[in-house]
């Protein structure tokens, strides 16, 4: 997993604590020199902990498969995030032309979310229940405010993602010898 180093949890900084698969699927913490199970690789995440998963025989990255088993396991698990048309969606970028624009979309989207979420977070420490659902109330202009902000950013990086697919579009036009 990549974090810049103000957003490493409790491990210092630079240092990525390495977990190792092994055949029988279980998990090693090196940092710990125990056995953990894919809910306390969940929490790491959660504490943005830096870390890597490497298959204990041949050293192979899996750091994506065990976080899309977390996925997994919470999509199965309680009230999903993604509905069937996304997930279908999603796959239907694969081995598109747009998928790499697609994942950077995506990731620029959810990262300006995450900033949303960690900026309202901070706002609200110490609000009252009562206090909190107005604050969340989408009529509040805070809530307004911040949505708007989101929003735009959203915009910017789609107009930024239309900007770069052009011009590799250009680009490749000109190698072809065409001109637009």
């Amino acid at each position: 997993m990549q974090k810049n180093k103000a957003e490493a949890g409790s491990s210092p900084a630079g240092v990525v604590r390495v977990i190792k698969k092994y055949p029988n699927r279980r998990l090693y913490d090196t940092d710990t020199s125990s056995y953990i199970t894919l809910a306390e690789v969940k929490s790491l995440v959660m504490d943005n902990e830096l870390f890597v998963v490497r298959d204990a025989k041949t050293n192979d990255d899996l750091t994506r498969s065990i976080l899309l088993q977390i996925i997994l396991e919470e999509e199965t698990a309680g009230v999903p995030i993604f509905t069937e048309q996304v997930l279908a969606n999603i796959i239907r970028f694969y081995g598109h032309a747009m998928q790499d624009f697609m994942g950077t979309y995506l990731e620029k989207n959810v990262q300006i979310f995450m900033d949303l979420q960690n900026k309202m977070t901070e706002q609200t420490k110490g609000l009252n229940p009562e206090v909190w659902k107005q604050f969340t109330n989408v009529q509040s202009p805070l809530m307004q405010g911040m949505m708007g902000t989101y929003m735009e950013q959203s915009r910017s990086a789609f107009t930024q993602m239309q900007e770069q697919m052009q011009k590799n579009s250009e680009q490749m036009m000109a190698a072809l010898g065409l001109k637009r």
